[in-house]
């Protein structure tokens, strides 16, 4: 009878330890205050470009540095998407919203109104645990009628608290302080004066 029991309980702890984990899923889109706003009438194109990131982060998986500085990949973290995908995707709906505007990229467009083409290439992707988020990301806007060209650079730093909500939230609000100023830039050639925010 003890030899039942013992073969019971071993099952129980090797059906616990095979047990997977369940993988958490995480946006950089949706959630924000413009989201809830009315739209705007219609006054630009954008074209929002593939976004390229760094080769170490490029994956769905969380990539994270510890306090210590040990950088983990952490396989139940994981981006909705591939990484490139989720910021190109934050960065066209932000902008768009912010300036009422329809993103054309690969779709074809009336030639009524300007049209602006917008490249993104982050140079760096850190989410630190429990300390902060950051977007290091150098882009352009073009405006495509007069070929001209603004290429900035943006080092969006945000502190997080604990967990990986607080980390993600913070990354969004990374992702919104670089769309802000895309889209300033493009209001900037509406008026004559397209310059990179000052920093």
């Amino acid at each position: 009878m003890k030899t039942i029991f013992a073969m019971l309980a071993a099952t129980v702890l090797l059906g616990a330890c095979s047990t997977p984990q369940p993988e958490h899923f995480y946006t950089l889109s949706g959630g924000g205050q413009s989201n809830l706003q009315p739209a705007k009438p219609v006054q630009y194109y954008v074209e929002m470009l593939a976004v390229s990131v760094p080769q170490q982060v490029s994956r769905n998986q969380f990539v994270v540095t510890a306090p210590s500085g040990r950088i983990e990949l952490l396989e139940q973290q994981r981006w909705a998407g591939p990484l490139a995908g989720e910021i190109g995707q934050a960065l066209s709906t932000a902008v768009t919203a912010d300036l009422g505007a329809i993103d054309v990229f690969r779709t074809p467009y009336p030639d009524k109104l300007p049209v602006y083409r917008i490249s993104t290439n982050v140079q760096r992707f850190e989410s630190v645990m429990n300390q902060y988020a950051l977007i290091d990301a150098v882009w352009s806007v073009r405006e495509l009628a007069s070929n001209k060209v603004v290429t900035c650079r943006t080092v969006a730093n945000e502190k997080t608290g604990a967990g990986y909500d607080e980390l993600v939230q913070g990354h969004r609000r990374a992702v919104q302080s670089i769309s802000k100023q895309m889209a300033d830039v493009v209001r900037g050639f509406g008026a004559g004066n397209a310059v990179c925010p000052a920093i």
